[in-house]
């Protein structure tokens, strides 16, 4: 008789190698068509990767079983856009009703110095353990608490916190090198913008200390200045392009989140935003940006010709009334569309199944009930991303693929009546609990709970840190 082992019978085992996920509701792979469905398969995992998927595996001996009953397995969501550091600015009062230049202005920047080591700490924890209990399992931070002298040493600290945690983590290295007086909101804060000197030596650093190449790394490095038509002069963008590709970096930045942003880059720049970073470098199948709210169709022929990508963010456009992308035009052109939270002071939610739910109801809205489908839009958030940050090792649930899912429990009485099960976290959103996540076949969540991580601590630091953050505000 073969001998089964359940993996509920040894709660401090997160690395497992051989593993059977059995009795899953239903599979769904990430990927696009007919293939985004698997059905009521098992999932046989080896040295953190997909072995087999199909209906009815049998245990092998020493294998460890996992029981899926009442759940169904997504690949881990991949957010291509966050900031992190915003996790403990949800709901500042004063940018609750504000749009994105206002808002800019009353909540982050006011409070950028505030972000010593210790409240950064926090903020990151407090924002991975989120994302984590939603079934993300890989974050691209668009990191930019950089100023002239300080913060070189914040981009280790996320790189730290993601290690602990067991989160896949691609660091967009931001920051500005504008003048305080140029860049919208910045006339808020004393601080001074670093130097292209400062800028270009810590990329060059994390490069040499983090930057993974493979195709399922759990560490990469971007080049990301926050916006290319505020955060630096228009020569230094293409020399930062050209710095990073030389260092086999990908871009990302900021692009076309208002109607104000556009208006602007015409009045001083004489073109569009699309146009403008064409000009200096930044289009082609390594850049992404984030948003894309307002673009003309040529602007969409432009970004889908070089093969540049997008980092969609609905909830966040929404909260700050930017608008709605067009992302159902920029799809039919051929651009490679991902999913982002953005942060979560925009947005105060730092799920991605809240940020699948509302992309698959907002256009449907907007544009009639075919303009998505629950399968696309997993597809964006999970595929769509690993395309985005160049990972084609994960992504999708197939065989040779790194083990990244996310097992949500539907047991529960918002779920009952649900005739396809495989689409409900998607249709019905939040609250969907997560039972397990995987990274790499590592089991970071167990029982929906965060493997090694003491919660109450997580609420103190969290606590402590909010404290320092209303005094600077008063």
């Amino acid at each position: 008789m073969t001998e089964v082992q359940s993996i509920n019978e040894n709660p401090c085992e997160n690395l497992l190698d051989n593993l059977l996920i059995r009795g899953a509701a239903a599979v769904m792979t990430g990927q696009a068509g007919p293939a985004a469905r698997a059905g009521a398969a098992d999932i046989r995992i080896r040295d953190g990767r997909i072995a087999e998927i199909a209906v009815g595996l049998a245990p092998l001996p020493g294998e460890r079983v996992l029981d899926a009953t009442g759940c169904v397995v997504y690949p881990g969501w991949i957010n291509t856009h966050h900031h992190l550091f915003q996790n403990l600015l949800k709901a500042v009062p004063a940018g609750i009703n504000a749009d994105l230049q206002a808002w800019l202005a009353a909540v982050p920047y006011p409070r950028l110095a505030a972000f010593t080591p210790e409240v950064l700490r926090a903020a990151v924890r407090l924002g991975m353990a989120e994302l984590l209990l939603a079934g993300t399992t890989t974050c691209a931070d668009h990191h930019y608490l950089y100023h002239h002298g300080h913060g070189a040493e914040t981009g280790d600290l996320l790189f730290d916190v993601a290690e602990e945690m067991g989160l896949r983590l691609v660091l967009c290295r931001g920051g500005a090198i504008q003048s305080a007086a140029d860049h919208p909101g910045m006339s808020k804060t004393a601080l001074v913008p670093e130097t292209l000197d400062e800028m270009v030596a810590d990329i060059e650093r994390l490069k040499a200390r983090y930057h993974d190449p493979a195709g399922d790394a759990m560490r990469r490095v971007a080049v990301a200045p926050t916006t290319p038509t505020f955060s630096l002069p228009p020569a230094m963008l293409r020399e930062l392009a050209e710095f990073g590709r030389g260092l086999g970096l990908r871009l990302h930045t900021h692009l076309s989140e208002t109607d104000n942003y556009v208006r602007f880059c015409r009045e001083k720049y004489r073109c569009t935003p699309v146009e403008f970073v064409g000009e200096h470098g930044w289009l082609g199948p390594d850049v992404w940006f984030a948003h894309l709210v307002t673009l003309s169709p040529d602007e969409i022929r432009m970004l889908a010709a070089t093969g540049t990508g997008m980092a969609h963010c609905p909830v966040s456009n929404a909260r700050l009334g930017s608008g709605v992308a067009p992302v159902r035009a920029l799809a039919d052109a051929g651009v490679r569309i991902s999913l982002g939270v953005d942060g979560v002071a925009s947005n105060e939610s730092g799920s991605m199944v809240n940020e699948a739910n509302f992309a698959w109801l907002v256009h449907r809205a907007v544009g009639g009930a075919a303009q998505t489908t629950v399968e696309e839009v997993i597809h964006w958030g999970t595929a769509g991303g690993a395309a985005v940050l160049d990972l084609p090792r994960i992504g999708t649930l197939a065989p040779g693929q790194s083990a990244d899912l996310a097992i949500y429990d539907l047991k529960g009485l918002r779920f009952h009546g649900f005739h396809d099960l495989a689409a409900a976290p998607v249709a019905a959103g939040e609250p969907t609990p997560v039972r397990h996540v995987f990274v790499r076949g590592r089991q970071v969540v167990q029982d929906g709970a965060i493997v090694g991580l003491d919660l109450e601590q997580l609420r103190r630091e969290a606590y402590d840190a909010m404290q320092v953050l209303q005094r600077i505000a008063a």
